[in-house]
C-alpha cells in the first residue's frame, strides 16, 4: 500500500509512469501497426517490420541504439500520414488494442495514487496521437509525450518537435514539478527501462517495473523496489472489485457497459412478451 492520503497543507505530488511495458504490456506505437496497415498508411512490408520490431522489444527491452533506429524509421514511416486520420484510427481501435493489455498491478497502482491524493502522469516515448487517448482511458491527470511536427497541410512532416526520451523525460518531470508545484522527494516513478535512470533518480520514490537486466541492476545497487506486473487486464473486468473513488474515464466505461446490459435486458424482455403472444 502507498500510504495516507496526502496532506494538502503540504507541496503536491505526482507519481509519474512510463507507458510500454510498465502500464500496458506492449509497445503502445506499434500495437497500432495492424490498424495503420487497414486504414493505408502502411504497407505489408511495414507491418512485418513492426512486428519484429514488437518482438524485439518485448524478448529483451530495446538499448539506447536500438531505440535510436526504431525513432528514425517510426519518424520516416509517418511522413506525409494525416493527423486527423491518425487520431481516428486510435480513437476507432484503441478500446480493442490497449484495454485487454493493460496491467491489473498498474491499474491497481494509479487508483490508490489517485485515491492518496496524487496526480497520474504518463511519460512516455511514444507519439502524443497515442499516448493521450490511451492516458484519458486509465484516467491520467497529464501525458507527457514525443510530438511530430505537423506542416500546414496537416500531415506529419517526419520531423520530431520533442521527443521524450531517456534525458529529457527526466527534464519534463522536473518542469512539470516547478508549474504544478511538486514536491519531487515525496514522487514516484515507475519505468522498465535503464533509459529511464534519469526520470527515477529525479523523484524521492523510483521503482522498477518488469526491469530489463541493466535496469535490475541500477535498482539492485541503488535499494530501489522492483515490482513484477504480469496480469493484463480489461478496465472493465476490474469495475465490479473497485473500492475506491473512479477516475472519469473508469466511470465512462461501466456507463457504457451498464447501458448495454440494461438495453439487452429490455430487448430480451420484449421478445419473451412477443413469444407468449
Amino acid at each position: 500500500m502507498l500510504g495516507l492520503v496526502e496532506n494538502h497543507s503540504l507541496p503536491r505530488t505526482a507519481a509519474f509512469f512510463d507507458l510500454d511495458k510498465t502500464v500496458i504490456a506492449k509497445s503502445s506505437t506499434l500495437t497500432f501497426s495492424k490498424s495503420f496497415y487497414q486504414g493505408g498508411l502502411i504497407n505489408r512490408r511495414a507491418v512485418l517490420r513492426t512486428a519484429y520490431a514488437q518482438f524485439v522489444f518485448m524478448a529483451g527491452g530495446a538499448d539506447h541504439d536500438q531505440m535510436e533506429r526504431m525513432r528514425a524509421y517510426l519518424s520516416a514511416l509517418c511522413r506525409g500520414w494525416n493527423v486527423q486520420q491518425v487520431k481516428e484510427m486510435v480513437a476507432e481501435t484503441l478500446h480493442d488494442l490497449i484495454d485487454p493489455i493493460i496491467y491489473d498491478e498498474a491499474a491497481s497502482l494509479i487508483e490508490e495514487h489517485h485515491t492518496a491524493g496524487r496526480d497520474v502522469v504518463i511519460v512516455s516515448t511514444s507519439g502524443a496521437e497515442v499516448v493521450e487517448p490511451i492516458g484519458e482511458l486509465l484516467g491520467a491527470d497529464r501525458v507527457v509525450a514525443t510530438r511530430m511536427v505537423v506542416g500546414e497541410d496537416g500531415c506529419f512532416t517526419g520531423e520530431v518537435e520533442y521527443y521524450a526520451y531517456g534525458p529529457t523525460k527526466a527534464e519534463a518531470v522536473r518542469e512539470l514539478a516547478k508549474s504544478e508545484g511538486y514536491d519531487l522527494a515525496r514522487c514516484y516513478a515507475y519505468s522498465d527501462s535503464a533509459t529511464d535512470v534519469p526520470m527515477l533518480e529525479s523523484v524521492g520514490h523510483p521503482h522498477a517495473v518488469n526491469p530489463d537486466r541493466t535496469l535490475r541492476r541500477e535498482a539492485a545497487a541503488r535499494g530501489w523496489p522492483v515490482l513484477d506486473f504480469h496480469r493484463p487486464v480489461r478496465l472493465k473486468q476490474r469495475l465490479p472489485a473497485l473500492s475506491v473513488p473512479q477516475r472519469p474515464a473508469l466511470v465512462a466505461a461501466a456507463a457504457i457497459g451498464a447501458a448495454a446490459a440494461t438495453a439487452g435486458l429490455v430487448w430480451y424482455a420484449s421478445r419473451r412478451r412477443a413469444t407468449a403472444l
